[in-house]
This record gives C-alpha cells, sequence and structure tokens, in this order.
C-alpha cells in the first residue's frame, strides 16, 4: 500500500507528497476550468498515468525476456467531457522500437493493453491506443 498526501495551496492548487519517497508534485487547475494552468491538472495526471504505466509495464514484460524496448516512447491526448465534466477520451500512442520481433511486438502489446491503469478506469472513457 502506497500514502499520498496532499494539501490545497489555494488558487486552485494542490501539492501532493508521495509517501514512500518523499517527492512531491503540484496539480493546477487548468484555464478552462478557473484555473491558471501552470502544471498537471488532476486529469492530466490520469492521461499521464495511462501512458506511463502502459510503458512501464510493456518495459517490466520485456526485460522478462531480455527484450530491449530502448527509445519506447508515448503521447497522450486527453480530451474533456462535459455533464458532469470528466475526462472522456484519451488517446494514446506507443512507439515501440524497431527491430522486435512479430512475436515480441503483439505479446508486448497485449501485455501494455492489460497495464493497472488501463484495467482501471471507467467504461465510460473513450480508449484509443495505437503502438507504431
Amino acid at each position: 500500500m502506497v500514502r499520498i498526501e496532499a494539501k490545497y495551496d489555494g488558487n486552485l492548487r494542490c501539492t501532493a507528497t508521495h509517501g514512500p519517497s518523499g517527492n512531491t508534485l503540484v496539480t493546477d487547475a487548468p484555464v478552462d476550468n478557473k484555473g491558471k494552468g501552470e502544471s498537471f491538472s488532476p486529469t492530466d495526471l490520469l492521461a499521464t498515468s495511462m501512458l506511463t504505466c502502459m510503458m512501464t509495464i510493456v518495459a517490466i514484460r520485456a526485460d522478462s525476456k531480455e527484450i530491449d524496448v530502448s527509445g519506447m516512447s508515448g503521447s497522450v491526448e486527453k480530451t474533456m467531457a462535459a455533464n458532469p465534466r470528466r475526462v472522456g477520451k484519451l488517446e494514446v500512442v506507443v512507439n515501440l522500437p524497431s527491430g522486435l520481433s512479430h512475436e515480441d511486438r503483439a505479446w508486448l502489446i497485449t501485455e501494455g493493453c492489460n497495464c493497472p491503469v488501463c484495467l482501471s478506469v471507467s467504461e465510460s472513457m473513450e480508449v484509443d491506443v495505437t503502438f507504431q
């Protein structure tokens, strides 16, 4: 179990502290929701979690079979929905390194698409995933 503590700093900004490491991050409300947009918004972190979880699981699984995924990169685009305001869609792109066998590539894609964040998000959110 991991505990994360947060405090409200005012002006629609929060600081969260990761218990095990002591590292902190700041969230800020986005400009389209009365904030300054000077840092990740909470929903940006959800999108970031999806992308980085997929990439982390791919790397863990690749390591278990000694598959080199150095140079893997990715991006995620978040689209908000209204009534209620929520993340409506995530478009995730993971760029796998070239030179992977067809079999390894297919296996890593399956593993990445079954990451804990993917399995935890609401079915009401559209998620489009592309591996390149």
